[in-house]
């Protein structure tokens, strides 16, 4: 006999839930609503027998092993494995390495969580599904952010992970070991996510090229969420061809995210000999001079624009006022966004349609019992999102929301003008990393202070992409441009014509 899963609850306990629900009911009244719940109850232990429908796992896999020290030189190896594709296709010769917030069946997973220790995915998220298709083969995954809520690399549960560049100093966050990894040569290409800059900071910090996409041009099923209207997930890879390359294979619908508009796929790598002759860019005044800012780095992004300029591309000082406003609009959007989904939520959330992955869902959901362990990054945004959620109705939420249509207006404004926008990637090369026993205010400066350009083309859903651009003391600069809506392959033809063009470790600040 088949036991039921979902026990009917006791008078008292529906007492408790009516009361939590600020319902008035006496025993007569809450005996004949759960006489009334009978036929409820039994729906959701039929729910609970039938089998999940989720994709199949379609190449052989071993679990890896956690590496040595000795081979995890930067603290950027979560998970060292391999797992073949495909015998041919478009990525066949090349190695990736995953980010750990990505699933990969039958491999762990951490999303940099100590609260998520022993979880193994049980399927494989689209884009692992299709780099392998593609023949590449997968080597491991890479160390991320304490469930991805930091903009520096020291807060996984692993430790921090160390710019290749110079030991000691952050490879950016939250991808930060998909950016070492590249940027130590250990793999030509890495996957990464980006909800506040998450592919551009570690880009930028360790000096490779990181795309983030369109929204909704590569599908974002089978990896954690954060918050639906900022998930990104895009390439970080060693060159401009290898970047366009791994796009071709990630980008097009998967019809399971709800976050994808049917995008076409696009060859972009027919756009990298193109040359910049003719582009017209933007660079956006106010994309300079933050408070933060290093003005050595500025210095080297101006100069950068400028050999861009010398290639043949027209290029123009334009003033955008409310890019200024753009990280306080997106503020609310991903911490009470971030608050309610990922963690009130158990990372998923209600009311959208696609692939939920159920087993993430019920491992995630014990962080309750162990709160204490979240990073102070995350408990300073859930403290944040959740005042707000808690004592304003989520009205910010929802305004901000409604703001970001008209930060999107003044960006789309001046590329009705120009090809691209340009601007500093961050307002800083790499900082020091925290000590183990950093004070919380230096903690969070360290995660949050380098989001500014970033953050709000993440809620207006321009691509961006950050490009090495030069070096200030021995630290890479990075140079992003943004593009119209899925209009990536002018990312990518300027990008190229830089790398093509100008020798980037040559422009010093």
């Amino acid at each position: 006999m088949t036991m039921d899963t979902v026990k009917i609850p006791t008078l008292d306990q529906l007492r408790d839930t009516a009361r939590s629900l600020g319902f008035s009911m006496g025993d007569a009244e809450l005996a004949a609503h759960l006489e009334c719940l009978q036929p409820g109850f039994a729906a959701y232990n039929i729910v609970d027998r039938l089998p999940d429908d989720i994709p199949p796992v379609r190449y052989p896999r071993m679990p890896g092993q956690r590496p040595s020290a000795e081979e995890n030189r930067y603290g950027a190896w979560y998970v060292k494995t391999r797992i073949e594709g495909a015998p041919s296709g478009k990525l066949k010769g090349k190695t990736v390495a995953v980010k750990d917030n990505v699933c990969v069946a039958g491999v762990p997973m951490t999303n940099g969580a100590s609260t998520l220790e022993g979880y193994v995915p049980d399927l494989d998220a689209t884009v692992v599904q299709r780099i392998l298709d593609a023949g590449g083969t997968i080597v491991g995954k890479s160390v991320c952010e304490y469930f991805c809520f930091s903009g520096g690399s020291h807060t996984s549960s692993t430790g921090p992970v160390h710019n290749p560049h110079r030991h000691g100093y952050s490879a950016g966050g939250s991808s930060s070991g998909s950016g070492a990894l590249v940027a130590a040569g250990e793999v030509p290409m890495a996957l990464g996510g980006d909800q506040g800059g998450s592919i551009r900071m570690p880009a930028s910090f360790c000096g490779i090229y990181g795309m983030k996409p369109t929204h909704g041009l590569v599908p974002y099923t089978g990896i954690m969420p954060i918050e639906l209207t900022l998930d990104h997930t895009g390439p970080m890879t060693a060159t401009v061809e290898d970047n366009a390359l791994m796009l071709e294979v990630l980008a097009g619908p998967d019809g399971l995210d709800p976050r994808q508009y049917g995008a076409p796929i696009v060859a972009y790598r027919d756009s990298l000999g193109r040359g910049a002759q003719g582009l017209r860019i933007g660079v956006v005044q106010e994309g300079f001079g933050h408070g933060q800012s290093l003005e050595a780095s500025d210095a080297v992004v101006r100069e950068a624009a400028d050999r861009l300029r010398g290639l043949g591309a027209t290029v123009e000082t334009v003033s955008i006022p409310m890019h200024l406003l753009g990280p306080a609009i997106w503020l609310p959007i991903a911490a009470e966004g971030a608050t309610v989904q990922m963690m009130a939520g158990n990372g998923f959330g209600f009311n959208w349609q696609g692939q939920y992955i159920v087993s993430l869902l019920d491992a995630h959901a014990g962080w309750r019992s162990r709160a204490d362990e979240l990073s102070d990054t995350l408990k300073n945004t859930m403290l944040l999102g959740h005042t707000m959620t808690t004592r304003h109705r989520g009205r910010y939420y929802a305004k901000a929301q409604n703001l970001v249509r008209t930060l999107r207006r003044a960006y789309d404004d001046v590329l009705a003008k120009y090809d691209l926008l340009l601007m500093p990637t961050l307002p800083m090369t790499a900082t020091k990393l925290p000590a183990a026993n950093a004070p919380v205010a230096e903690i969070i400066q360290r995660a949050f202070e380098i989001l500014p350009n970033t953050a709000p083309f993440d809620c207006t859903h321009h691509p961006a992409m950050s490009i090495p651009c030069g070096m200030v003391d021995g630290l890479p600069v990075g140079l992003m441009l943004v593009g119209r809506m899925l209009d990536e392959a002018t990312i990518y033809r300027a990008a190229a014509a830089f790398e093509r063009g100008v020798d980037w470790k040559s422009i010093r600040g």
